[in-house]
């Protein structure tokens, strides 16, 4: 079963996030969510999702620490991680790729965005 994590600190945050993919769980995706980083890399770790929106401005761990143990410490290729910021591109575009980001998405976003960005990363029509 394919497996989407969402990383974010703000419960309003996940809570739009949970309606904005429930398209998928409908499609027997599992949604898992975590609330700061340090739970984020241990899900990443136990749960293995195909993909994990990754809050940057995070408790414990920040993003970028996160996106960085997981791409270039345990060598997980095969998790796409879309970094999710409202800070300007320039700002952390660098940062994203130096810590081995697949994609950033600028907060707020929009939901056709999130939706898209999904579809293409784990293969579904809806």
């Amino acid at each position: 079963m394919a497996k989407i994590l969402v990383v974010d600190d703000e419960p309003n945050n996940r809570f739009l996030m949970e309606v904005i993919l429930k398209v998928f769980q409908d499609k027997g995706v599992e949604i898992l969510y975590a609330s700061d980083g340090k739970e984020g890399l241990e899900m990443i770790t136990r749960e293995n999702p195909q993909l994990v929106f990754l809050d940057v401005m995070l408790p414990e761990m920040d993003g970028y620490e996160v996106c960085a143990m997981v791409k270039k410490t345990l060598k997980r290729s095969d998790i796409h991680i879309i970094l999710l910021t409202a800070r300007s591109r320039d700002s952390i575009q660098n940062k994203a790729w130096e810590v081995g980001a697949d994609q950033t998405i600028l907060k707020p976003f929009k939901v056709q965005t999130i939706v898209e960005a999904a579809q293409k990363v784990l293969g579904l029509q809806l």
